[in-house]
Formats: C-alpha cells, sequence, structure tokens
C-alpha cells in the first residue's frame, strides 16, 4: 500500500547515506534536503513525494518518482558490482548511485494534475524538461564535473563516454521498463472494465482512481492470479456492481 510522505523521502537520504566518497555524498544529501531548481523563477505544481514517475509510461501513480527513484539508485549499485567483478572494470558506483538519485528528480516540475483523468499531465507554463534543467542546476550549485557527465548520459542522450553513464542508464531502463510493462496488465484490464460497463466508465479514469490507493507493484498478486481476478478487484475496489 502507499508509503507515506516522510518515508519517502527517508528512504532516498538513506540511499543517499551510503555513498561512500566524501564531498560527492555532501553534495547528494544537500541536495536532496533543498531538491529545488534555483538557477530560474519557477514554482513547481506538485510536491516531489506526489509527483508520478511519468504520466503515462511508467510509475503512473503519486509517489511514483521516489519509487523509480530508489529503484534505479538500488539497480545501479548492483550492475556496478555485477560489471566489476565480471569484467574487472574499474567502476565507481558512488557515482552511479548519486546520479540515479538525482536524474529524475526535477519531473515534479514537469507535472502538474489533470483534472479530467485524475492523473496527471505535462504542465506547459516551464520550458526545461526535467533532463536539462538537472544538468543546468548542477553546474549553477557547483557539482562535480564527473557527476554532470554521469548525468547527462543517463537518458541516452548524448554519447556516453564513461562506464558510470552507461550503467544508469541500464539501470533506468531495467527500472522503467519493467513497471511499464506490469502497468500495461492493469490498464489492459481497466479497458475490459470500461468494456463490461459500456463505456460509462473510462479506462484512463479507472486507472487514476485505483492508482490513488495502490501502486502498480501492490496489484502484482494479481496480477499472477490472471486477468479475470485482477479485473474484479479492480471492479470491487471502485464498487461496481456485476
Amino acid at each position: 500500500m502507499r508509503v507515506s510522505t516522510s518515508d519517502r523521502r527517508r528512504l532516498l537520504l538513506e540511499e543517499a547515506e551510503r555513498i561512500g566518497k566524501d564531498g560527492l555524498r555532501e553534495f547528494v544529501l544537500d541536495f536532496l534536503e533543498d531538491p529545488r531548481i534555483t538557477f530560474a523563477r519557477v514554482e513547481a505544481k506538485l510536491k516531489l513525494e506526489e509527483a508520478p514517475g511519468a504520466p503515462k509510461m511508467h510509475h503512473s501513480y503519486p509517489g511514483g518518482l521516489i519509487d523509480h527513484t530508489l529503484g534505479v539508485a538500488r539497480t545501479g549499485r548492483v550492475l556496478s558490482g555485477v560489471f566489476s567483478d565480471v569484467y574487472g572494470l574499474d567502476l565507481d558506483a558512488d557515482y552511479v548511485v548519486a546520479g540515479a538519485l538525482l536524474h529524475d528528480i526535477f519531473k515534479y516540475y514537469q507535472y502538474e494534475y489533470d483534472d479530467v483523468t485524475g492523473g496527471f499531465r505535462q504542465r506547459e507554463d516551464w520550458y526545461l524538461s526535467h533532463d536539462f534543467a538537472i544538468v543546468s542546476e548542477l553546474g549553477y550549485r557547483g557539482a562535480d564535473e564527473y557527476l554532470i557527465r554521469v548525468i547527462s548520459e543517463a537518458h541516452g542522450f548524448n554519447v556516453v563516454a564513461t562506464p558510470e553513464g552507461q550503467v544508469l542508464h541500464l539501470a533506468d531502463l531495467v527500472d522503467s521498463k519493467f513497471a511499464s510493462k506490469l502497468q500495461d496488465v492493469i490498464f489492459r484490464a481497466c479497458i475490459d472494465v470500461e468494456r463490461e460497463t459500456d463505456g460509462k466508465l473510462l479506462a484512463v479514469k479507472v486507472f487514476h482512481s485505483l492508482m490513488r490507493n495502490y501502486t502498480v507493484f501492490d496489484l502484482v498478486p494479481y496480477i499472477k492470479r490472471g486477468s479475470r481476478e485482477l479485473r474484479e478487484f479492480i471492479r470491487q475496489e471502485l464498487g461496481i456492481d456485476e
């Protein structure tokens, strides 16, 4: 079930505390304590803790952004260990984890609530996507140049020139794809509910109504039992009579 706001922020800080490199650890902790855009005048319309990973693609529920961030950080740490052990790479997991904790942090500036669907949507009054905004903010705050390089490679837009940037990119893909595939199963069940109610309940509204109380991962037990049981659970949660 939904993790509390204070617990979500605490989990991020605990992950940052595990960064071994002095200076880098303190920078990330300070950033997470004050995760605001300061290089420009802009106000977020959501809190960090309530933002989704994305409005549609993955982790599309309140708090999904922090869940995704933790998933990428921990996946990146594991991948760093695997690639170092197997290939003998001089790979610094601290930069991977630091990059994971910050690479999507400004997504909460990109989104706002959508009154039509009950979910989220892109805002139209802010001009920078999160990947450009974080690099700008890192430079403005005087971040370690290598950290800036790693994060700039995380989303796959820049040529990868650091092994840490490549590992971060892969960890990001692993976590987002995993959540996306599970989310697709749930949304298909919501489409079935729309069909069964002759369109009286739209799938997108059914999905976001469900996500106000559950995360995608809360519903995995029902996914494993099959589409019929998942659909029955959704109908029960929404109070839909047979």
